[in-house]
């Protein structure tokens, strides 16, 4: 078996499916949090355009509800049922596989009978009901690695996962806590998950947050986004995720990290031409 056979997972069965672990690198990427659904349609509209012009495979992601903001009146979305509405909307729409994240166990079927990859939130990593739960929808599974999580001990949640379906599982690297209201990205960490045998994704805009930094809020500087994302397709990762937005400084949630619509070709364009020299598409 191929390493491209072993780690190949598929996403989306209502359009051509994106095949995460083959040879394309795939782009995960959308809004932080769904603002409204007129915010939604143009971001998955022109990063679908994007795409197709770096000739990258598109996942569609957004929130419909964000529970673990830093303050207590910070804005959270429209909830799971006009949010899974608006996300059901676009995936129809415009043929796109889309993706969130759950964080309760009831959230989980609901979810699932509208997305075509569920995503589990990085604190939540090790929530064994909450893996489970995800795991038994049939849906295939995206695991972001906690800031707190040692690589190579990401097996646990795989086993977790894979103990009860084989839709797929794969996982996310987002960086490591590195002292207070900061974090680091070890780029051996992709080498590590890879070798646990399932795909591997780099969540570029979520790394360089600066968790609570601004007090009530996280920080972040999304201007240090496009240069790790390259330096994670350079070190061999099958899929990126980026947070996206047309005005970002006006963003509801993590204003200092999305990437602007407006300058995503350039970025696409670098990461798909580095991507063909990737020890992934090479073998090493």
């Amino acid at each position: 078996m191929s390493q491209t056979d072993r780690f190949e997972l598929r996403v989306g069965d209502h359009c051509d499916p994106v095949r995460v672990g083959g040879d394309s690198l795939v782009v995960i990427a959308g809004p932080c949090v769904i603002e409204s659904e007129e915010s939604a349609r143009k971001i998955a509209s022109e990063m679908a355009k994007v795409c197709d012009e770096a000739g990258l495979p598109f996942v569609f992601k957004a929130s419909f509800d964000k529970a673990n903001r830093t303050a207590v009146d910070a804005f959270r979305g429209p909830g799971i049922d006009e949010g899974l509405a608006i996300l059901k909307r676009i995936r129809t729409d415009f043929g796109l596989p889309v993706t969130t994240d759950i964080h309760r166990i009831d959230q989980a079927a609901q979810t699932a009978a509208v997305v075509d990859l569920l995503q589990i939130p990085a604190f939540l990593c090790r929530q064994t009901d909450l893996l489970l739960a995800a795991a038994e929808t049939g849906v295939p599974v995206n695991i972001k690695k906690g800031q707190f999580q040692a690589p190579w001990d990401m097996t646990h949640a795989l086993s977790k996962v894979r103990s009860v379906s084989d839709a797929g599982v794969m996982l996310t690297e987002r960086g490591t806590s590195f002292g207070y209201n900061n974090l680091v990205v070890d780029m051996r960490s992709l080498a590590h998950m890879r070798a646990l045998g399932v795909p591997v994704c780099f969540d570029a805009t979520h790394s360089t947050q600066m968790p609570g930094g601004l007090g009530a809020s996280s920080g972040g500087d999304r201007s240090m986004a496009p240069l790790l994302a390259r330096a994670a397709v350079g070190a061999g990762v099958h899929a990126v995720f980026m947070e996206v937005h047309d005005d970002p400084e006006n963003a509801r949630s993590d204003s200092a990290s999305q990437l602007r619509l407006s300058e995503m070709g350039p970025v696409l364009q670098s990461l798909a031409g580095l991507h063909e020299l990737s020890p992934i598409r090479s073998g090493a």
